[in-house]
């Protein structure tokens, strides 16, 4: 007898077509049976040895989070409830050039140090892996939800080149294509960049072509965060979808959005760059995020220049007074390349979290609220934050556009991406909330997209872009991995305010066919393994 059934669920299968109401079967971590309602009429009904009954409930794939940053989250938290209780079931790790394979015991210290903004200090992880496939094998010992990777160009090129702003020698070409080629031999998925982040943004376009060469020809795609999201935003769009159509490779842009009073209005023009690219044959997907506030580091801000050499030379840089002045100049005054070439507005930069706990007190204020409160300028607390918290200060980008947003998911490419920072006491609520942000507020309540329509962005197209034969649909054969949700009901639990917690009307989720979220309520079971890509 199967494992499951679940009876009289409202499937909406990812395909983006109509419900319809039917009993699934479970077995063997796959659906081996699906039994609509006309077929079932006059029938006997299938058995198992648990019945779920899923009465007023949705059945749809388990959501695909595109853009993660649970690299070390995987590891040290078991629970991992931010992601699981959503109902994603695949988190794509590896993002915006910058993760922890393929390193050496140099480059590991750097990146720990560099992203501990994103990922916590890593002091409470065993790093018993330096290629991409022994972090893999690492994920397979049992996580709690799965896990995809993409090659990290800017860890690459610290590897192969360092942090100084220069070009590769041809040596250093050879053996950053070389890093890359390994790590998709091992099972990435692509490869990703960071290119208003060091090392990563020292690339020129000849380089970063040559890289995505490499992953073309291992049926990979690339996933860059590009030179600017302000101002010269469609400049650094059409930059990247003309090197992956130089280079033969599918194209999925992070997190695209169109950010800073300069791009106010201005998401048609970036739907319509994508529409004629794709017209003319261009593989282009992309993710966003359904809020208008960004968040990264406070470092992340600093003009390139100031974070060459890598976190212990950005350090020193802001140690000196005549260097700290001259980089505040930049910020405020010149515009940044780490703040997208727009001057920095203290009044839009939240600290969201701190490392040394005798800052916290900065935790959910402004930059420039805590500089008033002070008696001084705001680069002079900035400063002081980066150099007590080493670098490690969270913070959240009060920047966006609603319009832009709502007008950026509804484009046929457009894939989910929670780009959740889980550090810090305050962090964006989208860590926690992206996937039920999504159905019930852009879809039960504004309409913006349909329950089939956002399914369909949020789990089969994804896992088309992975190039995942058996995810992302509810299909027989297809693996287990669901979600069953209240479409009356579901919603995100976090809040600016209150981002941690949980999501409402998601009571089970389930991965090869186990329940990781049953009656609301996570589980011990680490289901959750590597997933790999696929041979051309």
């Amino acid at each position: 007898m199967e494992q499951l059934v679940i009876r009289d669920a409202d499937v909406v299968d990812g395909s983006g077509e109509p419900s319809y109401r039917a009993d699934v079967v479970i077995d063997g971590g796959r659906i081996v049976s699906i039994v609509k309602e006309a077929a079932a009429a006059g029938c006997q009904r299938p058995r198992a040895m648990r019945e779920l009954d899923a009465e007023g409930l949705v059945l749809s794939p388990g959501f695909v989070d595109m853009h993660a940053h649970s690299d070390l989250a995987l590891l040290r938290d078991p629970d991992h409830s931010a992601k699981a209780a959503q109902g994603v079931t695949l988190e794509v790790l590896g993002q915006d050039g910058l993760s922890y394979a393929p390193v050496d015991d140099r480059t590991l210290a750097e990146v720990r140090s560099a992203i501990a903004g994103w990922n916590g200090s890593g002091d409470d992880v065993d790093f018993d892996w330096r290629s991409v496939g022994e972090f893999l094998d690492r994920l397979d010992r049992g996580i709690a939800v799965n896990a995809a990777y993409l090659v990290p160009q800017g860890t690459v090129r610290a590897l192969a080149v360092g942090w100084e702003d220069r070009a590769a020698t041809p040596d250093e070409l050879d053996h950053m294509r070389r890093l890359v080629a390994e790590g998709l031999a091992q099972g990435a998925v692509g490869l990703s960049s960071g290119l208003t982040y060091t090392p990563g943004m020292y690339a020129p376009d000849a380089e970063l072509t040559e890289l995505c060469r490499v992953v073309a020809e291992y049926g990979g795609y690339y996933c860059p965060h590009h030179r600017s999201y302000g101002a010269g935003a469609l400049e650094a769009y059409a930059e990247m979808v003309a090197l992956a159509r130089q280079a033969g490779c599918p194209l999925h842009l992070a997190h695209a959005t169109m950010n800073f009073g300069v791009n106010k209005g201005r998401a048609p023009e970036l739907l319509a760059l994508l529409d004629e690219a794709l017209a003319a044959g261009a593989d282009i997907t992309l993710d966003t995020y359904p809020y208008t506030p960004g968040s990264t580091t406070l470092a992340a801000m600093l003009p390139s220049w100031a974070n060459e050499g890598g976190p212990a030379a950005a350090l020193a840089r802001l140690t000196d007074d005549a260097t700290s002045e001259r980089i505040r100049h930049h910020l405020e005054t010149v515009g940044s390349d780490g703040c997208h070439g727009v001057p920095i507005e203290w009044d839009t930069i939240e600290i969201s979290g701190v490392t040394e706990t005798a800052l916290t007190d900065f935790v959910g204020r402004t930059v420039q609220e805590s500089a008033d409160a002070r008696g001084e300028s705001p680069w002079t607390t900035a400063r002081r934050l980066l150099l007590t918290d080493r670098l490690g200060t969270t913070i959240l980008q009060h920047v966006g556009h609603e319009e832009n947003v709502r007008t950026i998911m509804r484009h046929p490419v457009h894939t989910g991406g929670s780009d959740g920072i889980l550090q810090g006491t305050k962090p964006h609520p989208r860590a926690y909330g992206t996937f039920p942000h999504y159905l019930g507020h852009y879809v039960r309540e504004l309409g913006v997209l349909s329950l089939e329509e956002c399914v369909a962005h949020l789990t089969a197209r994804p896992a088309a872009r992975l190039r995942l034969p058996d995810r992302g649909q509810v299909r027989e054969g297809y693996r287990a991995d669901l979600v069953l949700f209240d479409p009356r009901t579901v919603a995100a639990g976090s809040t600016f305010a209150d981002p941690r917690r949980l999501p409402t009307g998601i009571p089970h989720v389930l991965i090869d066919g186990r329940f990781v979220i049953e009656d609301g309520r996570r589980t011990d079971v680490l289901a959750g393994r590597a997933v790999r890509r696929a041979p051309l």
